[in-house]
């Protein structure tokens, strides 16, 4: 009897040694390796869907080209002018979406049709994903900074841009946006501040680097607080500096129509465009900052910037997103159109980063039914598209950093050295 009791209290012991040594093993190896998944590998994890959204802009008004030929690799010549165009937030899906929608899967947008085609990564110096202020520092300086951080590098030591140089050597220099004149992307190319949104130590930047061409939003911070919506805390009147300055001051399209001026200012909003008449478009203020500057016989220097394709971006608003990258596209025509009949104009086409990560999903060849999906309401950090038209334009082709730009630009308009600065 004390035999078979002193038996099962041994299999009993055993059987509980085991169990505590199995348990022991799967604490040890959670441990090491990570939570181990004691189920069957066989049968996947059943996955979320992400969220679909349905496009239903009508694109009819889109001035499209039933032509899908890409532009002509122009032959090696001097570079007179540059025109770069910067659509904020602009990915490669947003080109897409744009396209399918307005032409169909076999469509091609007009900066679609340019002969060089790369990709530039987007970094900033303290973030994987960068904001407006550091990636246009970097797309106008050549030099990385930290996010927020305007023409600064991170030690806020001022940097020299390439509108700053172009302007030193004699060009005609352009800011031309639909976000405010102060915003983020051309303060980067004519300011130098370490917080983004010290707006009003900005725009009187702006005035006294001495920008021939100044088109946009954002009257208030031009204006005084005791003027209808200034904002100004330091009682300027800048607008009337601008004045006496020699700047023609317009505000509205049928002043920008009949505007003729080496120096002009263009406030067509107390905040940014609404990109709806009876403003002027983007492509309508392109083309008049085009026809002044390139009355200057040594070039000029124009950055154009599609500002509120970003905005739709950050509010997964996919019918937005695709009108504004068709009124951006609409500006890379006037520009290509240009660069066609002048032969000396070089017209390059990025982004700052791309926002919202979005994803085309389903829709049919024709763009009908085209769904979307978004990964976030932020930026991200995939390297974005960049296309070239013009002279010397294949310097573009392949894989760069947005430092790159300005350097290349600088090369190609025999602004050497550039940056000025040692790296």
């Amino acid at each position: 009897m004390n035999a078979r009791k002193e038996s099962r209290s041994l299999r009993l012991s055993l059987r509980i040694a085991i169990y505590l040594f199995a348990s022991l093993s799967l604490i040890i190896a959670n441990g090491i390796y990570g939570t181990v998944n004691t189920f069957s590998q066989e049968k996947p994890a059943a996955t979320v869907a992400p969220s679909t959204f349905p496009v239903t802009i009508s694109t009819s008004w889109y001035t499209s080209s039933p032509q899908r030929k890409p532009y002509p690799l122009l032959p090696p010549s001097k570079v007179k002018n540059v025109i770069l165009l910067i659509g904020d937030g602009l990915g490669i899906s947003e080109r897409a979406a744009a396209r399918i929608r307005a032409l169909g899967a076999k469509g091609k947008l007009y900066m679609d049709r340019m002969p060089v085609t790369g990709l530039i990564t987007t970094y900033s110096a303290n973030e994987l994903i960068t904001d407006s202020a550091a990636a246009g520092t970097a797309l106008a300086t050549g030099y990385k900074t930290n996010n927020k951080m305007i023409g600064m590098n991170p030690e806020e030591k001022n940097l020299t841009s390439i509108l700053g140089e172009a302007n030193k050597r004699g060009l005609a220099t352009g800011l031309v946006v639909t976000d405010v004149i102060t915003g983020a992307t051309p303060a980067a190319f004519a300011s130098h501040v370490n917080y983004r949104y010290k707006q009003e130590k900005i725009a009187p930047q702006l005035l006294e680097n001495k920008v021939n061409i100044l088109l946009g939003g954002g009257k208030r911070d031009f204006l005084p607080s005791s003027s209808p919506g200034g904002k100004r805390k330091d009682a300027r009147n800048l607008i009337d500096e601008a004045k006496r300055k020699g700047y023609l001051f317009v505000q509205t399209r049928e002043e920008l129509e009949k505007a003729n001026s080496d120096y002009l200012l263009g406030l067509f909003e107390l905040g940014p465009l609404t990109t709806n008449p009876p403003e002027p478009s983007l492509a309508e203020m392109a083309g008049k900052a085009i026809s002044l500057l390139s009355r200057n016989k040594k070039g000029f220097f124009l950055m154009i910037e599609g500002s509120q394709i970003d905005w739709a971006g950050h509010a997964n608003d996919i019918d937005n997103n695709i009108k504004q990258t068709l009124l951006f596209d609409e500006a890379v025509k006037v520009a290509i159109d240009f660069a066609l009949k002048d032969k000396h104009t070089l017209v390059i086409v990025t982004a700052d980063h791309e926002t919202g990560g979005l994803e085309i999903i389903g829709g049919s060849l024709d763009g009908a039914n085209l769904r979307v999906s978004w990964a976030t309401k932020g930026h991200t950090p995939p390297p974005v598209p960049l296309s070239a038209f013009g002279p010397q334009a294949e310097k573009f082709m392949g894989f760069h950093d947005n430092t790159d730009v300005p350097g290349i630009i600088a090369k190609v308009l025999r602004i050497t050295p550039f940056p000025p600065e040692s790296k």
